[in-house]
């Protein structure tokens, strides 16, 4: 029988999984790079936003499925940090009205995002596919599929230090969901990662963990294929189609 890892061994496994973050994908790369035009960058923006309205429902899922209570009395922070009211403490109101924001100062209006007109049905069938993801699974599974959260700061980071430059045209005050999660995603991490290592113990257990942070790598790094088909080698749904007369 294979002998399973030690927490700090496990931790390290988990982290090595950042080699295939969605920073690496050729869309994130040339965000970076300020090799975006205006349009890419709000198409990428209209469609992250469609993940952005899932993460208080995700979360509202797992803590469904959760029976303790001390987990989910730290948990729905994460609920109200993205859904916004007084608990959330943010000048923005929560992620979801921060990213809103952030579309309006790229030029995506307000109401564009909200009817989600922009959504591409590659990005829809993999958020989709995260979200059911945790309503069926065992809680425990569900923390463990947030942990892409280990790798996010890495691309905050990166926003906040190549938009101004890249994209002056963008208000920077839009920029504010990017410097919320800075803080927000260490907090979640560790309570994430603390119950992940506390739980995943045996050999067969650490190795469904890693299966289950990879799926959710894939989720990021699939909404970004359909994104990149779309907006940069000009290839959206149908593309080829011509309408019937």
């Amino acid at each position: 029988m294979a002998t399973a890892w030690t927490p700090t061994e496990f931790e390290q496994q988990l982290r090595a999984l950042g080699r295939y973050y969605h920073v690496h994908h050729p869309f994130q790369v040339m965000m970076y790079e300020g090799k975006l035009n205006a349009e890419q960058l709000r198409g990428w923006v209209a469609n992250r936003f469609y993940y952005q309205l899932t993460i208080p429902r995700k979360d509202a899922a797992l803590l469904f499925n959760c029976p303790d209570r001390e987990v989910r009395r730290i948990w729905i922070q994460r609920i109200l940090d993205h859904d916004g009211g007084p608990s959330a403490a943010h000048i923005s109101d929560g992620g979801i009205e921060a990213w809103i924001r952030l579309g309006e100062a790229c030029g995506v209006p307000r109401e564009e995002l909200l009817d989600q007109r922009h959504v591409l049905p590659g990005v829809r069938f993999a958020v989709d596919a995260y979200i059911n993801f945790v309503r069926d699974a065992a809680w425990q599974e569900g923390v463990c599929s947030s942990l892409t959260e280990l790798f996010a700061p890495t691309a905050h980071k990166q926003r906040l230090q190549s938009w101004p430059d890249h994209y002056p045209w963008i208000d920077n005050a839009g920029l504010q969901y990017f410097r919320n999660r800075l803080t927000e995603a260490h907090r979640d991490v560790d309570h994430g990662l603390a119950l992940t290592l506390q739980h995943f113990t045996s050999y067969e257990q650490q190795q469904r963990a890693l299966q289950i942070l990879k799926f959710k790598l894939d989720v990021l790094w699939s909404m970004l294929d359909a994104i990149y088909l779309a907006y940069v080698q000009q290839m959206p749904p149908y593309f080829n189609v011509k309408e019937s007369a």
